[in-house]
């Protein structure tokens, strides 16, 4: 099956690093746009871009990839969209939790894995302009494939037209690939990103799905790759109509009141944070969805 799979995984790999170069060009023409608001006078934020490596075992290459950071600009507080791709072997405990959810005896025999993928969030300078996630990714082993990911909305100030045209956005591009999907992705992702200690969810939701595998490769991965193509114009509306507004240090406090919510999500519950740091990879890379700044009660 390796060998049957080359092509396909340098195929998505390649997808994922057109994506995040799309959306880096996308986050730094916002910055350079001169619409009027409240850091219009700033200079205009840059990513700053570093190879990430993953520790092989035996001290040998087991892949990487860029790490771009933007810190402090005009619009973006802190932004980092990363994509890699990885290989190896995985550890004892990963591949208990493979087995368990994908059901896999023949993992302890063979637990060779590659994964690639684009991971995105934003923290915004203005608490009116909703903070984002977004992720794409394919996973493989010798027992199958898979892919996951999705995007969600994360505001600290909720507007109903902004949550509206998000999930809108996310349904037409889902339609073509069938008219249940959108709802059961939605689903998956009022459930997924749910914060059990708090007892609410972490946004106003958006899609997700994880092993997600219908036998067929060039379908599921044109499924993934509309779940990135939607990103953009999902996101960019919003900060284009909120980025103007003025804000109030009171504003400003339930912004990052809502940030420790989603810093208590990546740390506590998310399986792309615990994955990445169990298997090795950087850890400024893994951690990069971390706010700046937060702030708990």
């Amino acid at each position: 099956m390796t060998d049957l799979m080359d092509n396909e995984k340098a195929t998505a790999s390649a997808w994922f690093r057109k994506l995040r170069d799309d959306i880096v060009a996308a986050f730094e023409g916002l910055e350079d746009s001169h619409a009027e608001g409240p850091l219009s006078e700033a200079e205009p934020g840059r990513f700053e871009v570093k190879e990430t490596r993953r520790a092989a075992e035996d001290g040998g290459d087991a892949g990487g990839g860029l790490m771009s950071v933007m810190r402090g600009g005009r619009v973006f507080e802190k932004v980092g969209v990363n994509v890699s791709t990885v290989y190896g072997v995985l550890g004892e405990a990963a591949q208990r939790a493979m087995m368990a959810r994908k059901g896999m005896p023949g993992m302890k025999e063979d637990p060779r894995f590659w994964a690639s993928g684009i991971s995105l969030v934003a923290h915004m300078q203005n608490p009116h302009v909703p903070a984002v996630h977004m992720n794409t990714r394919m996973f493989w082993t010798p027992h199958g494939w898979w892919f996951g990911g999705g995007s969600d909305l994360n505001p600290c100030i909720v507007y109903d037209e902004d949550t509206a045209h998000f999930h809108s956005v996310q349904k037409a591009h889902l339609d073509p690939h069938g008219e249940g999907l959108y709802p059961r992705l939605k689903a998956w992702a009022d459930e997924y990103f749910y914060i059990p200690h708090r007892r609410r969810a972490r946004g106003v939701g958006g899609i997700f799905m994880d092993d997600y595998c219908t036998g067929d490769w060039q379908a599921d991965f044109a499924l993934i790759q509309d779940i990135g193509r939607a990103f953009l114009p999902a996101y960019l509306p919003l900060v284009e109509r909120r980025r103007v507004q003025g804000w109030s240090e009171a504003e400003k406090d339930v912004q990052l009141i809502h940030r420790g919510l989603y810093a208590e999500y990546n740390l506590v519950y998310d399986r792309g944070t615990k994955f990445g740091l169990a298997t090795g990879h950087d850890p400024d890379a893994v951690l990069m969805s971390l706010p700046p700044l937060a702030k708990w009660i």
